[in-house]
């Protein structure tokens, strides 16, 4: 079951749309959209908890980049729930991982060495920079280019996270 299928997203009846995107394409756009702020949501926290908890010779440069992540990343959440709303939809209040199918997960069963936390950090980045792909050609094929934008400038952010996280593991 996909995540669109489970997530039943909220349309606030007094809104009136009519920017020439379709209800129903601005309905599947907040539905994906939701997922990708649940799951930003989470990298967001992934990454603080890998700031606070990092250890080790890699200490100062995990420390600063994953600040640097989490600051974004944080600012990006503000983002992505204004353009649900402009969509016409509410941002999802239920961000729990079992309510959606999402790729991305807090780390369970106690913290990850330094290289591991990196590697976690890489593997999200790229996941939830692949889910985006797919969005970006819907909006685009919809006549959507401000979600099309703004996923596009999302997209870059996380593979240049993954490039500079990738970059680590070779010091």
């Amino acid at each position: 079951m996909s995540a669109t299928q489970i997530l039943k997203v909220e349309t606030p009846k007094s809104d009136e749309i009519n920017t020439g995107v379709s209800e129903e394409v601005r309905e599947q756009l907040a539905k994906h959209l939701s997922v990708i702020l649940a799951e930003t949501y989470i990298l967001t926290i992934k990454s603080h908890l890998y700031h606070w908890n990092v250890v080790g010779p890699m200490f100062k440069a995990i420390h600063d980049l994953t600040e640097e992540h989490y600051e974004n990343l944080f600012a990006a959440t503000d983002k992505l729930a204004e353009r649900i709303r402009a969509l016409g939809h509410r941002a999802p209040v239920n961000v729990q991982e079992g309510t959606l199918n999402l790729t991305i997960h807090l780390p369970s069963g106690g913290m990850p060495n330094a290289h591991d936390m990196i590697e976690d950090l890489v593997r999200s980045h790229e996941m939830i920079s692949a889910e985006m792909r797919d969005m970006v050609a819907y909006a685009g094929d919809n006549a959507d280019p401000v979600t099309e934008d703004l996923l596009t400038e999302r997209i870059a952010f996380h593979e240049q996270a993954a490039w500079m996280l990738r970059a680590l593991k070779t010091a």
